[in-house]
């Protein structure tokens, strides 16, 4: 007999009743770990009867505030997120998937370097603006009134990826600052004393309260807005208010424990498949079941790990997590996504006075000229002679190995790189008729990852195979969608959220692997991040060279099919294309285009994003050069970053990753902001 059926009272008690037993025994388990085992008889003792000894001293400050801690964030995060999904009508909606996380976590690492007496003294206040603008930021992007589902998660993947630009660029320049916030920065439960308990306690049942304050407009909210405005509810009010609570119960527990993600996704689901609809039994539910995940996500960390070393309990929520948006997405494949949701962000076409040919050439120019200039380019500013010689073989063999061995090769692992990564961009949008489609949004660039740290984990394994670990990770995680979406019926919109629940996943492996190596792995800390640094003329030749003489001239051969396909399923079968086979077959060529520039120069995002759009702005949707100028673009983009990452702070250098995120988030947010006037 399934829980649902059963009569309501039944299911009730069941669900809230059965919540609360199950959250007092993960709490004693929670309590009763550690790297000194203490019989159940001391724990009870030391809550009950305590004395001045070191094992209720260890339970009194260590071990209980830690669970009460992960009670307090758990239901806080919970509650936000079935709020979030109500006032979005988004079943995707939470902390995590809207980017509030990434601005709280960027608000407090930004006053942690400029005004660190702010974190001392508010840091609440610090987290509750920066995710307030980052919920702002996605919520107008999306369009405050859009029922678009994926338009809203792409918002907030977007702007999580900026904002963790930002982050990366404060932590890489302000190491001693921000030096004992990695593990914090990942989510973790660990209390020292009772300080957070005691922080947080009257702000979550202050922020409870308003959330069960406004349960019954919530409820009304739900019938929908027209609905609400008929009966007299001020529904803009409403969501402003809903908004508020749920980023201050984020920014909460942010403040304390980290940004913790998936907890506010897990917890509301249950209920609602439970068939709890009223909004009062569906916070004070979510709060119980959010305190069992995070309570259990925690244990299961610390089991994963016997010696303690303090895996994140943020990698578990996203590791469990993941799979669960997964299961979402696929489970909500017939009535919530339509194919035609994202197809409305078009970036139109400007008139352009220059031919295609002529533009086309210019391009090519402005790349060599670029690369003339990278070469050119030092800790002594730009010597354009020394490098004219060098190429003529005139100059000492110390300058002459420098610009032909190591500026040269590094500018070109760039250029290539990037018309890889700019024609993989291209082929993911046509394929998946998404415009805001690259290999980061498909999980190719964290299968890389996972693949690159994976060689680097397992003892005994040169790290000369990194690169090749990051080219099978990244053709894994390629599978893994493509096996996932032929459920879907290769729906684009479906294909595009369920790889950003494939990049969570591959996230959450890499932050374990991070957390559990040894020091080894933060070599690669810096190639995860996307860097041209040291690339030399093996990196060239071994990884992009040949994918890109094979590849480039099959997709010029299919542009006709990426066309079709971006016109829609039906218009394609219409002219007797077999949509599921040449889909397939055009996102593993783009895959291994993106395969081959990770592991040549590690996760770079937001190229595949750049120059496809660049090049539709100047061509228009269907054009013959629209293939070999979005690799130009794409090449140029990634050489100017290169250029810039190791002359704009001398001697320091900034991964190129992090350049061309700071330079293409912006221009996407426009982009996202502008379609809105666009009718779906």
């Amino acid at each position: 007999m399934k829980l649902t059926s059963l009569p309501f009272g039944i299911k009730t008690a069941l669900t809230f009743g059965g919540g609360a037993v199950l959250l007092m025994l993960l709490l004693f388990i929670h309590i009763n770990q550690g790297s000194v085992d203490l019989a159940p008889s001391v724990i009870i003792n030391a809550i009950f009867n305590p004395q001045d000894i070191l094992a209720h001293h260890t339970v009194r400050y260590l071990r209980l505030p830690r669970a009460l801690m992960g009670l307090l964030a758990g239901g806080a995060l919970a509650v936000a997120g079935a709020i979030l999904q109500t006032i979005t009508k988004n079943p995707l909606a939470s902390a995590s998937t809207l980017g509030i996380h990434s601005g709280s976590y960027f608000a407090v690492i930004l006053a942690t370097v400029f005004m660190p007496a702010s974190v001392s003294y508010n840091g609440l206040l610090v987290a509750f603006f920066g995710g307030l603008l980052t919920a702002g930021m996605a919520y107008v992007i999306a369009g405050t009134t859009s029922s678009n589902q994926v338009k809203l998660v792409l918002a907030g993947m977007v702007i999580t990826m900026m904002f963790s630009a930002f982050t990366s660029l404060l932590q890489l320049f302000y190491e001693n600052e921000t030096s004992g916030l990695f593990l914090w920065g990942s989510g973790t439960l660990v209390q020292n004393n009772w300080e957070g308990v005691q922080f947080s306690l009257p702000f979550v049942v202050v922020g409870l309260l308003a959330a069960l304050l406004l349960a019954k407009s919530l409820d009304i909210f739900r019938l929908g807005e027209d609905v609400a405005k008929s009966l007299g509810q001020r529904v803009d009010l409403i969501r402003l208010l809903a908004l508020l609570v749920s980023v201050f119960l984020t920014a909460i527990t942010v403040s304390v424990v980290g940004p913790i993600g998936f907890v506010g996704l897990i917890a509301p689901h249950l209920l609602k498949l439970l068939g709890f609809q009223n909004h009062y039994l569906l916070l004070l539910g979510s709060f119980i079941w959010g305190a069992n995940v995070l309570i259990g996500a925690d244990i299961f960390a610390r089991w994963i790990d016997p010696s303690f070393s303090e895996l994140p309990v943020g990698a578990i929520t996203a590791f469990i997590g993941a799979p669960w948006l997964i299961w979402l997405v696929l489970r909500n494949q017939k009535n919530k996504y339509s194919n035609a949701q994202s197809s409305n962000m078009l970036t139109g076409k400007i008139s352009f006075s220059v031919s295609p040919a002529v533009f086309m050439y210019l391009l090519v120019l402005g790349l060599v000229i670029l690369i003339v200039i990278g070469m050119a380019t030092g800790n002594s500013g730009i010597q354009l002679v020394h490098s004219f010689r060098a190429l003529l073989g005139l100059e000492n063999p110390f300058i002459q190995n420098m610009i032909l061995n190591l500026r040269l090769p590094r500018l070109l692992v760039a250029a290539v790189s990037g018309a890889l990564l700019a024609i993989s961009g291209f082929v993911f949008q046509g394929v998946l008729r998404n415009p805001l489609a690259d290999p980061s949004v498909i999980g190719i660039t964290s299968g890389a990852g996972v693949g690159a740290l994976t060689i680097l984990y397992i003892s005994g394994i040169s790290a000369i195979f990194v690169p090749l670990g990051a080219f099978l990770g990244a053709m894994l995680a390629f599978l893994v969608v493509m096996i996932l979406s032929y459920r879907a019926k290769f729906q684009p919109t479906l294909l595009a959220l369920l790889g950003i629940g494939v990049s969570a996943f591959g996230s959450a492996i890499i932050q374990i692997f991070v957390t559990e190596a040894d020091m080894a792995v933060t070599s690669a800390l810096t190639w995860l991040a996307g860097s041209t640094y040291a690339k030399s003329w093996t990196e060239l030749f071994t990884y992009l060279i040949g994918p890109f003489l094979i590849v480039f001239p099959l997709l010029l051969l299919q542009l006709k099919n990426i066309d079709l396909l971006a016109l829609g399923d039906d218009t394609a079968k219409g002219l007797g294309m077999k949509v599921a086979e040449a889909r397939f077959r055009l996102a593993l060529l783009a895959s291994l285009l993106a395969a081959a520039s990770v592991a040549a120069v590690g996760s770079i995002g937001f190229v595949g994003l750049i120059a496809p759009h660049v090049a539709r702005i100047i061509l228009g949707a269907t054009q013959k050069y629209i293939l070999p100028i979005t690799a130009l673009l794409g090449a140029t983009v990634l050489v100017f970053a290169d250029i810039l990452s190791r002359t704009l702070l001398v001697p320091k250098e900034i991964p190129s990753g992090i350049i061309v995120a700071i330079i293409g988030a912006p221009y996407f947010l426009f982009l996202m902001y502008r379609s809105n006037h666009i009718k779906d």
